[in-house]
């Protein structure tokens, strides 16, 4: 879908289409041509209106790029991730926004998931301060607010992690499938933010001629945003791979209780067989006072003496 806004006179206008004479610096227009999931003949305007060059319109028409900055002659162009919580709040989504940013005006295209743009554009023609700061203000807004939506896909990690780590202390053995898929998810979206930070910073450094000291104070404020996120998952990796640790330690411990209470058994039970085991054997024994009737006993009790000093002796060593 193509939508084209004008600001012009402080007035915002929605219009169909694009006049060339606007896209002169010195027409006094702010062009925003917002392009959400475009057809190849909506996708033909980066070339023939705006003549950009042919690498970076197969790059903004193409499914998938990581985040980076490239300077043209006339322009800017600037790949970043927008993120959602995809249903259910486990896992998340990124999608790219492609941004090509001009004297005076701003060309977008994604694929129709940019709750950042969608919001906009469902106030700019009735806002004209949104378009009245330039095609950079107009950029930034866009930035800022796709770098807040970053929040709430940080806090469904914390909170998995938070539930995971509970889980791992109570030693559940199907804990590493979901601890694997949590890390798989952090190391996405490490890969992604790590580029936009860099991307990001190029913005703050009074690189580029369309970038002025002022907006170049704004964008430091969304870099220093996405520093914190970035951090965040370095952390949570940290966390990731201690709770993978604490979860193999507690599984083995529980084992090792298990194996040694079996052990106990065995060796109670294995002196107690060999004494049976020989009173069982048809040949003539030693017998103890009391008769044939009072053998059983006498064995019985012999047993139980075993058992006792066994005990004994192993609670005596601390190994029970």
């Amino acid at each position: 879908m193509l939508s084209v806004y004008v600001h012009h006179n402080g007035e915002t206008r929605c219009v169909e289409r694009v006049e060339p004479g606007w896209l002169d610096p010195s027409s006094g227009a702010t062009v925003w041509v917002d392009l959400a999931a475009p057809t190849a003949e909506e996708g033909g305007i980066l070339a023939d209106v705006f003549h950009f060059h042919p690498l970076a319109v197969e790059d903004a028409l193409s499914v998938l790029q990581f985040p980076k900055i490239e300077s043209y002659k006339d322009y800017l162009y600037l790949v970043l991730h927008g993120v959602d919580v995809k249903k259910g709040g486990n896992r998340f989504a990124t999608h790219d926004v492609d941004f090509f940013l001009g004297p005076n005006y701003l060309v977008t295209v994604h694929d129709g998931h940019s709750r950042s743009i969608t919001a906009l554009r469902a106030v700019c023609d009735r806002s004209a301060r949104i378009l009245a700061e330039g095609p950079v203000g107009l950029m930034h807004r866009i930035v800022d607010t796709m770098v807040d939506n970053y929040r709430p896909v940080m806090e469904e990690f914390e909170k998995r992690m938070t539930r995971l780590e509970e889980e791992a202390f109570n030693a559940h053995e199907s804990l590493v499938r979901q601890v694997i898929r949590l890390k798989r998810d952090l190391a996405a979206m490490r890969r992604v933010l790590l580029p936009q930070r860099d991307a990001i910073a190029r913005l703050t450094r009074r690189e580029f001629l369309q970038i002025s000291d002022e907006m170049t104070y704004r964008f430091r404020d969304v870099y220093d945003h996405v520093v914190r996120l970035t951090e965040e998952m370095v952390l949570f990796q940290d966390r990731v791979t201690g709770m993978l640790e604490v979860n193999l330690a507690t599984v083995s411990n529980r084992l090792n209780q298990v194996m040694k209470v079996l052990t106990v058994m065995s060796t109670i039970f294995l002196p107690l067989t060999v004494l049976s085991g020989m009173w069982g054997m048809n040949i003539p024994l030693p017998t103890f006072p009391g008769g044939p009737a009072a053998q059983f006993w006498w064995i019985t009790g012999i047993m139980v003496v075993m058992i006792a000093t066994m005990l004994a002796a192993f609670r005596r060593k601390r190994w029970i």
